[in-house]
């Protein structure tokens, strides 16, 4: 009990912090340009890092143990797929969008649709992105429910979904993308230096090093073929499209002091995302799964051989080899690494419902308030949708892939076509998130093993293709 008592007291005293730079930035933001894009002031190390703490975050480190303690190494082509995405994008996206941004001073993606199409598109755009965005945002409220339950005990995962949802609003509502980017590197730094030097060192002595390692796990766990093509193709097209069509991201172009420095942001976060984050989650749920193989985690109430919900390995595995104090200052540093990804996608959703829904004025001096109050209902409703889901990686994939087979093929054609047409953009996002939502909710199984969002682009590709060619004529 008394460990439990000064880890939570330091994990306390460490979110009381940030809540405390949320409050600072909170009284320097002045409109709406402050609070969604930060002034358009800000450096590529601070970008970079953000960057890839909002799109790798708590989330996909949960999700990423997980992987790795089902599969081993080979887990970690799900973030390559990462560095393909950010490396496209720097080259073929930002600077196409950075220009025009400043110029419009653009504070949301789907103004970019609106400046190519027309509004119709926009709030089409607007409505897909706030729902994929909700969705996204209660991935990171149970990826923090899951760590806070499994590493303290006497807390259950639908209290701990309530206790993160209630700090990741307040400091969201507190906060704007100053505050968000800010501590984001802070924390980023922190988790970084937490698991180089501490959480795998310490987790690879703990279960016996490698002779320990070639014992419990088979070799497979060892090897980076243990994925066949379909689902590395899923993880694909799914993940690289955001890159192109995600409103956290597009924020972040517009927060660049300029365009050198969102490309440099970029190449720095696909670096970022693989090797370093890829290799780090994924060695340590391998190692999860040695100790869980070794019976380590039967004080837990899971023996060898038992059913165990994967993405809680590594949250066990941590609160197996950490000493008192250490073990609740890696734990504030990965709830932060969570709560940044959720802030910022409550930012995203909020902006997505005032600028391209409800479209306020960006000179309104009532607009931030608006926009606080917007942020408010819609994490309410991501709490809500985290209470009802199981899987983090599920969750976080779902989101990507609606908004993906809606958004990214009007994307494409405002970036390879000269007059791309607007009902085609239309339709294409329909009939695109459309398929890959009906999928989904049926549950259906689908040809050759391929996600829903394949057939949901396909679709949305063929009907904005079909469009396009009676437009020309």
């Amino acid at each position: 009990m008394q460990i439990q008592i000064i880890d939570i007291s330091i994990f306390v005293l460490y979110m009381i912090s940030m809540l405390i730079v949320g409050v600072y930035f909170l009284k320097r933001n002045k409109s709406q340009e402050d609070y969604y894009v930060g002034g358009r002031k800000m450096t590529s190390l601070h970008i970079g890092l953000s960057v890839v703490a909002t799109d790798v975050g708590g989330g996909f480190s949960i999700g990423l143990g997980g992987l790795g303690f089902l599969i081993g190494l080979s887990g970690s082509w799900m973030l390559f797929t990462g560095i393909i995405g950010a490396w496209m994008s720097a080259i073929l996206l930002i600077p196409k969008i950075y220009p025009l941004a400043k110029k419009h001073n653009f504070l949301s993606f789907p103004e970019v649709l609106n400046h190519y199409y027309n509004g119709k598109v926009a709030i089409i755009a607007g409505i897909i992105s706030l729902i994929g965005y909700i969705g996204f945002t209660s991935s990171q409220v149970l990826a923090g429910a899951k760590l806070a339950a499994a590493t303290f005990p006497s807390i259950t995962i639908v209290d701990a979904v309530l206790l993160m949802g209630i700090v990741v609003i307040a400091y969201t509502v507190l906060g704007g993308l100053k505050a968000v980017i800010y501590t984001d590197t802070i924390q980023w730094i922190i988790l970084m230096v937490g698991l180089i030097l501490i959480g795998i060192p310490l987790g690879y002595i703990k279960v016996g090093g490698w002779e320990a390692i070639k014992t419990y796990l088979p070799n497979s766990f060892l090897s980076l073929t243990n994925i066949n093509l379909v689902q590395f193709i899923n993880w694909l097209i799914t993940i690289v499209p955001i890159w192109f069509v995600g409103m956290t991201l597009y924020q972040r172009i517009y927060a660049s002091r300029d365009e050198k420095t969102a490309k440099k942001a970029w190449f720095i976060a696909g670096l970022f995302e693989w090797p370093i984050m890829a290799f780090m989650g994924i060695s340590l749920g391998l190692l999860g799964r040695v100790a869980f193989e070794q019976g380590v985690f039967t004080e837990f109430g899971y023996a060898p051989g038992s059913p165990i919900d994967e993405e809680i390995g590594l949250p066990l595995l941590l609160t197996h080899i950490f000493p008192v104090g250490l073990m609740g200052l890696l734990m504030s540093s990965y709830f932060s690494a969570i709560m940044s990804t959720a802030d910022s996608c409550l930012m995203a959703a909020s902006g997505n419902f005032t600028t391209d829904i409800l479209r306020l004025s960006k000179k309104n001096s009532k607009s931030i308030k608006y926009s606080q109050l917007a942020t408010l209902v819609i994490g309410m409703l991501a709490i809500i949708l985290a209470t009802m889901m199981q899987n983090v990686l599920d969750l976080m994939l779902y989101s990507y892939a609606f908004m993906v087979s809606g958004l990214f093929v009007p994307v494409l054609g405002t970036m390879f076509l000269k007059n791309p047409s607007a009902k085609g953009a239309l339709y294409s996002m329909l009939f695109g998130g459309g398929t890959t939502l009906i999928l989904i909710l049926t549950k259906m199984t689908l040809p050759f093993g391929l996600d829903a969002n394949f057939f949901g682009i396909t679709f949305s590709a063929v009907v904005f293709v079909l469009i396009q060619s009676f437009h020309k004529r």
